[in-house]
C-alpha cells in the first residue's frame, strides 16, 4: 500500500471513532395540492324550489374529500342558467373550518368551434379518408393552425394552406380553459378534516311551472270531479334527479322584489316529510307547495305531477246576460231589439268539505262533460287567478247555443229637468229540453229608483241591478222593468 493511501485510511478510521453529530433530515417540499372534481356521483341530496317567475332555487348536497390547506374544487353538473352572484357554498360537516377564498363560474363550454379557436398557434393532426383498391384508409397530415377567422389557415411543412378539407381533426389534449359542462370552481381553505358533506345553493333561470286543472262535470250539471296538475318545464341545461320538489305561488312582480329574502328563508328551512300528492303551507305572502315524494326533472322536459283532487264537488251551472251601455237603441235597425249573448258559467267553491280546500295557484281550468254515449267531451276552458281556500270560482265555458236574449227600450219619458223614466223589455227564449234560470245584469246610470219589475231583482252596485228570470224548457220569459233616473 502506498504511503498516500495509508494516510487516508488512518484518517477515515480516526473519524469513525469520533462521536457522531446529529444532522437533521431535510424534509421534502410539500406536494402541490391536487384539484378536486365533484360530479353527480357524489350527490346525496337535492332540493329544487321553483317560483312562477321562471327561476328556481337549487340546493345541492354532496359527500367528498377535501385536501387540507388551499386547493381548488371543481363543482360540476350544475344548471347552465346559474346566476353566479347567487351562489352560496358551505361545509355542513365543519362550517367554521372551511372557507371560500375565491369563486369562478366557467361557462366556456367545449364545442368544435371553440376548440379550434383555442388551438390557434398549435399543432394538430388532420385526418382524411382515402379510397384505394376498394378499401378505405386514413391519411394523417400534421399541421399548425395559424388562424381561424371564418375558416382555418394551416401551415403544413413550409407551405400556407387554406380550404383544405379534413374528415376529422385530432387534438393532442383538451385546453384547460374549456369545460365539457358548466362548472363552478372554488378556491378553498380547509383547516379541518378531509371528509366533508358540502352544500351548494344557487338561483337558476329557465325553470318554470304553472297549474292546470281538469273539471269533469256530471251529466246532470250538479257535481264534478276536480283534478289539479303542476306542469313543470326545465330548460336549465341540466337534469335534477331524485330531487325534493317545492313550488312557490305568488304574483310575479312581488316574487322578483323579495326573491332574495325568500331564497335565504328557503335555505334555512328544514325538510319536512309530506304525504302525496302535494301539501301546501303559507310562506310569507305566498304559498309553498311540496311534493310528497322525490322526483326527477330531466333537462328539456315538461313534467306533470298531481297537485290536488276532489270528487263529487257540488257545481252550479249559470246562464248570465250582461247588459252594455250601447243597448239603449238599435242605431242600424230602429225599432228592432238588440241581441245579447247568454254566457255559460260553472260555479263551485274551493272548500274542504267538497274534497278541495287547498289554495289553488293561477292556471287554466279545462272543462269536460259526459255525453249520452258515456264518452267525455271538451266543453270549454277558463283561466283562474290565485284562489285561496273557501273562495268561489266562476268558470266561463262559452256562450249558450240554445238560449236567446233580445232587449228593447220600450219607453223614455222626461219627468223634470234632469229626471227621466225609462222602461226596458228583455225577452229570453230557451230551446233546451230542461228549464233554466238566467241572471240578467243591467247597468243603470245616475241616481235611480226601481219603479216596477216583473221579476225579482237585487241592487248589486251603485249603478247596477241583477234580475233572476226562470225560463221553462222550450219556453220563453219576458223581463220588464221601469226605473226613474236623475242625472
Amino acid at each position: 500500500m502506498s504511503r498516500r493511501l495509508l494516510i487516508a485510511a488512518l484518517v477515515l478510521a480516526a473519524l469513525a471513532l469520533l462521536p457522531r453529530a446529529h444532522v437533521p433530515a431535510v424534509s421534502a417540499a410539500p406536494a402541490a395540492q391536487q384539484d378536486r372534481t365533484t360530479t353527480l356521483d357524489d350527490q346525496v341530496e337535492l332540493a329544487v324550489t321553483v317560483y312562477n317567475s321562471a327561476i328556481a332555487l337549487v340546493r345541492d348536497v354532496r359527500n367528498l374529500q377535501l385536501a387540507r390547506g388551499t386547493s381548488d374544487l371543481h363543482f360540476m353538473d350544475i344548471a347552465a342558467t346559474v346566476n353566479p352572484a347567487s351562489v352560496h357554498f358551505r361545509s355542513l360537516t365543519e362550517p367554521s373550518r372551511v372557507s371560500v377564498l375565491e369563486q369562478n363560474y366557467e361557462y366556456d363550454l367545449l364545442e368544435p368551434e371553440k376548440l379550434l379557436h383555442k388551438y390557434v398557434g398549435r399543432d394538430v393532426v388532420l385526418v382524411r379518408m382515402r379510397q384505394a383498391d376498394g378499401s378505405t384508409r386514413e391519411e394523417e397530415v400534421k399541421a399548425r393552425l395559424l388562424s381561424y377567422n371564418n375558416a382555418p389557415v394551416w401551415q403544413i411543412g413550409n407551405e400556407i394552406v387554406t380550404g383544405m378539407h379534413a374528415d376529422h381533426i385530432r387534438f393532442p389534449e383538451l385546453p384547460a380553459s374549456l369545460y365539457s359542462r358548466p362548472t363552478l370552481i372554488w378556491t378553498l381553505d380547509n383547516g379541518g378534516a378531509t371528509r366533508h358533506r358540502v352544500e351548494a345553493s344557487y338561483l337558476a333561470g329557465k325553470l318554470s311551472w304553472n297549474a292546470d286543472y281538469v273539471l269533469t262535470v256530471a251529466r246532470d250539471d250538479k257535481s264534478a270531479d276536480v283534478d289539479g296538475w303542476v306542469t313543470l318545464t326545465n330548460g336549465s341545461g341540466t337534469s335534477f334527479r331524485n330531487a325534493k320538489l317545492q313550488l312557490v305561488a305568488g304574483e310575479l312582480n312581488r316574487v322578483r322584489q323579495v326573491l332574495g329574502k325568500m331564497a335565504a328563508d328557503e335555505l334555512r328551512r328544514e325538510a319536512v316529510p309530506a304525504s302525496a300528492p302535494m301539501t301546501q303551507e303559507s310562506f310569507s305572502d305566498y304559498h309553498l307547495y311540496t311534493l310528497g315524494r322525490k322526483t326527477t326533472i330531466n333537462n328539456s322536459e315538461t313534467k306533470q305531477v298531481s297537485m290536488l283532487g276532489g270528487t263529487a264537488v257540488p257545481v252550479q251551472k249559470r246562464y248570465v246576460v250582461d247588459g252594455q251601455d250601447f243597448y239603449y237603441r238599435n242605431a242600424r235597425h230602429p225599432g228592432a231589439p238588440i241581441k245579447d249573448v247568454v254566457q255559460v258559467y260553472y260555479q263551485f267553491k274551493n272548500e274542504e268539505r267538497s274534497g278541495l280546500g287547498m289554495p289553488m295557484p293561477a292556471g287554466v281550468v279545462r272543462v269536460y262533460q259526459a255525453d249520452s254515449g258515456g264518452g267525455v267531451q271538451f266543453v270549454g276552458e277558463d283561466r283562474i287567478d290565485h284562489t285561496p281556500k273557501d273562495e268561489t270560482l266562476n268558470l266561463k265555458i262559452g256562450n249558450a247555443f240554445d238560449v236567446v236574449c233580445e232587449r228593447n227600450q220600450i219607453d223614455f219619458e222626461k219627468i223634470a229637468g234632469t229626471t227621466y223614466e225609462v222602461e226596458y223589455e228583455i225577452t229570453l227564449r230557451n230551446h233546451k229540453a230542461t228549464p233554466i234560470t238566467v241572471e240578467v245584469n243591467e247597468p243603470i246610470g245616475g241616481t235611480w229608483r226601481m219603479l216596477r219589475s216583473s221579476h225579482e231583482w237585487t241592487k248589486t252596485a251603485a249603478w247596477a241591478a241583477r234580475f233572476s228570470v226562470p225560463v221553462a224548457a222550450d219556453g220563453a220569459s219576458v223581463l220588464k222593468y221601469r226605473v226613474r233616473v236623475t242625472y
